[in-house]
């Protein structure tokens, strides 16, 4: 009888996979601090030196987790607008706010990524990688504005950057408000209004 075992990468990646998604939960639901590394391994059903030897300590498993978080909003994202970006840059831009606005009214993903992250990992590395997930997104849509005449020739990274520091701030409000829907609508005029005068 044929015994179908898993190799060792496959078991090292399960792994990493079962206190990722135990870290999204615990760090999702009350946030770094009152989390400790005991609950995360029953959580995820492994041993402390798993944990220790997959990530070195409890702040490495919250950058898998943020990492992870950003690597599913910026999927959704590309994957909602792909069809658009090529036709009409701007108006995938301004849907993949909304969307982005949306999925940030989920506890979870506010809590991790809006809330916890400029702390646990300093601002400026917070910043850091965040550019490597929506940023580079945001920015090859104002670059396609402007090759296919939608905007004007201008330097595309600063503009990159207001659009997410507004669609940052405005997450945080939205995530907080009473009437969230509201809100969404509020901002994302807002945010809009942004985006119009990239092309003038």
């Amino acid at each position: 009888m044929k015994v179908n075992r898993r190799t060792q990468a496959e078991r090292t990646a399960a792994t990493r996979a079962s206190l990722i998604d135990a870290g999204r939960k615990l760090f999702g639901e009350r946030g770094f601090a009152d989390v400790g590394t005991q609950e995360i391994v029953a959580e995820a059903g492994v041993t402390r030196g798993a944990l220790y030897h997959q990530f070195d300590d409890k702040k490495g498993l919250f950058v898998a987790v943020y990492d992870d978080v950003e690597q599913s909003i910026v999927a959704q994202i590309a994957a909602a607008v792909g069809e658009r970006a090529g036709e009409d840059p701007l108006a995938a831009l301004k849907a993949g706010m909304r969307l982005f606005l949306r999925l940030c009214t989920e506890p979870e993903v506010h809590r991790i990524t809006l809330v916890e992250a400029p702390s646990v990992l300093g601002w400026s590395e917070w910043r850091a990688r965040g550019e490597e997930f929506g940023f580079a997104l945001v920015e090859g849509l104002i670059a396609a504005a402007i090759a296919t005449g939608q905007a004007v020739e201008q330097p595309t990274r600063p503009l990159a950057h207001v659009a997410i520091g507004a669609l940052d701030e405005a997450a945080l409000y939205v995530a907080v408000a009473d009437d969230r829907e509201a809100a969404t609508e509020q901002v994302a005029a807002v945010l809009e209004r942004i985006v119009d005068s990239f092309a003038t």
